[in-house]
């Protein structure tokens, strides 16, 4: 799906529905971009990332990962973008599922302050581009206008 009819989608997701919209568009995105085997959002409280929406195959472990562990942890304590080619490679790297080869995690952020993430795992080696970046951190900022209208 092109990237900026999928922004629209989001748009109109978080606009109008009114039952579990961040459910919405995690399963929006996990559906329309093949590359996106698991996707998930974490919330930051009491220096801790707590699973919230997710989609994917199966359910991780990792439904509480403390700042600045793990690529989650890390993005959640930088505040920047991880992108991470091949998850094998990195020692970082929480083991969620065998199949998941690279990973993008974008921090959701209110004036500066990073009090979420978009993670997404993917079953291919070097799934993700800056253009992945670059979509990723736009929904980021809607759900983070979400949220804070919540």
């Amino acid at each position: 799906m092109d990237k900026d009819e999928a922004k629209r989608k989001i748009k109109q997701i978080l606009m109008k529905n009114k039952e579990n919209p961040v459910q919405q568009v995690v399963d929006f995105l996990q559906s329309n971009f093949e590359v996106y085997s698991w996707v998930g959002i974490y919330m930051v409280k009491d220096n801790y990332l707590h699973l919230g929406a997710w989609r994917g195959d199966q359910a991780t472990e990792h439904t509480k990962i403390p700042i600045g562990k793990g690529i989650c942890g890390a993005a959640a304590k930088t505040g920047k973008t991880e992108i991470v080619s091949d998850v094998h490679a990195d020692n970082r790297y929480l083991s969620c599922f065998i199949s998941t080869r690279s990973e993008i995690v974008v921090p959701i952020k209110r004036n500066s302050k990073t009090i979420g993430e978009i993670d997404i795992d993917s079953d291919t080696k070097n799934a993700f581009t800056k253009e992945d970046d670059l979509f990723l951190k736009e929904i980021a900022d809607m759900l983070s206008e979400h949220i804070h209208n919540q």
